[in-house]
């Protein structure tokens, strides 16, 4: 097959897994990863014998993936509100360290019971902890709970989330990047805090010269400049052995300081979207059905027990903001689903010259797990309430 047809077949299969999943009210994260799993070179789809895998892992695939993920931690940073941060302190990190203990804290008990070692532990705490800034202000809005009191709790989690991985995910790249000995890892942190700090001072100290740098009255001139920037960056950071995406974080963290953040949210979303939905299909390329089946006993523990600790973690979180038990509820009920993060960990994994055994395959069944789980889980909101015991009349 051609590059250009495998292409084709790229975009039609991730525009009918769209289309499938927004027809059952489904996020389309996990509908694009089985996708890829049905197209791929693990592809259970056989044709007289054959297996179907109409799409490898080609080079314009894994180019388009890590756009992807620049983009989408680019997005992440975007959306870091830091007068939400500053103007809610208290609140914002008391609800976001009860949301980071209770959940890494069952990442590491699933480490310890299922015999990780170390580098795998910090990866599945990653993986179980984060939850999905998309899934979740998007489900935020279809419920039209985004101006109601609950909603404050599950942003202000999500923000605190967002900075957590900013350190998380530069600590973590170095260790796999780093190169193995001691000085290596030391020398790439202090790179890459250092290209992040540098990003970041861009954005504190020099708003007017970096909206000067993207300025353009053309949209088409404005879109080039703004990912010829986050490219850039995430490029170099990439050359240092720093974790690209990291980089982009920042990036976009600098440029939602900036008047012209909401003019980058508008030419860059459909960017992003489509780079995305590449990156979640080349997941689902990357990962057999097999590998699935034989973490499903670690999935199944961890649904159960990551399900539990964001319900908790959440009407802890809830009760911090002065909510009633319905709403508090919600909270929790608003965190569940993971998603482009844990993917995200799930590539670096990957790329480690360190195996680091089952951790790809355990995030991709985990997003496709909770990801649902978590849009039902909303959807059904009054009958979780009423088997919960919680009887509060909430509009």
């Amino acid at each position: 097959m051609t590059p250009f047809l495998e292409l084709g077949v790229v975009l039609g299969a991730v525009a009918v897994a769209g289309g499938v999943a927004v027809r059952l009210g489904q996020s389309v994260v996990p509908a694009y990863i089985v996708a890829g799993i049905v197209v791929g070179p693990h592809a259970p789809t056989r044709v007289a014998g054959v297996p179907l895998a109409l799409v490898a892992e080609s080079e314009f695939v894994a180019v388009f993936a890590d756009l992807g993920v620049v983009l989408l931690l680019f997005f992440l940073g975007l959306h870091v509100d830091a007068d939400r941060l500053l103007g809610d302190w208290d609140r914002v990190v008391g609800a976001g360290v009860v949301d980071l203990g209770c959940n890494a804290a069952v990442g590491v008990a699933l480490g310890w019971l299922f015999g990780f070692s170390l580098l795998e532990t910090l990866f599945l705490v990653g993986v179980v902890y984060i939850s999905s800034s998309a899934i979740v202000t998007k489900a935020l809005l279809e419920q039209g709970w985004i101006a109601n009191r609950e909603s404050e709790p599950i942003l202000g989690s999500l923000v605190f989330e967002d900075v957590v991985v900013a350190v998380y995910l530069t600590v973590l790249s170095t260790l796999v990047l780093g190169g193995g000995s001691a000085s290596n890892a030391l020398a790439s942190l202090a790179a890459g805090f250092g290209l992040v700090a540098g990003v970041a001072a861009v954005g504190w100290y020099a708003t007017g010269a970096l909206e000067r740098l993207v300025a353009a009255r053309s949209d088409e001139l404005f879109l080039l400049r703004v990912l010829a920037v986050a490219v850039l960056v995430a490029g170099t950071a990439a050359t240092l052995g720093v974790s690209k995406g990291i980089a982009a974080f920042f990036v976009g963290g600098a440029l939602g300081a900036t008047d012209e953040a909401e003019r980058v949210e508008r030419a860059l979303v459909p960017v992003r979207d489509l780079f995305a939905a590449t990156f979640f299909l080349a997941v689902g390329l990357a990962t057999p059905v097999s590998a699935l089946v034989e973490v499903a006993g670690l999935l199944a523990a961890a649904l159960v027990a990551t399900t539990a600790s964001k319900l908790v973690s959440g009407v802890v979180s809830g009760r911090i903001y002065g909510l009633d038990d319905r709403r508090s509820l919600r909270v929790g009920l608003g965190l569940v689903a993971r998603g482009e993060f844990s993917l995200v960990l799930a590539a670096l994994a990957r790329a480690s010259p360190t195996p680091v055994e089952g951790v790809p395959e355990f995030a991709v069944g985990y997003v496709l797990a909770t990801s649902v789980l978590g849009t039902l889980l909303l959807r059904h909101e009054p009958t979780v309430a009423a088997l919960a015991g919680v009887t509060d009349r909430v509009p």
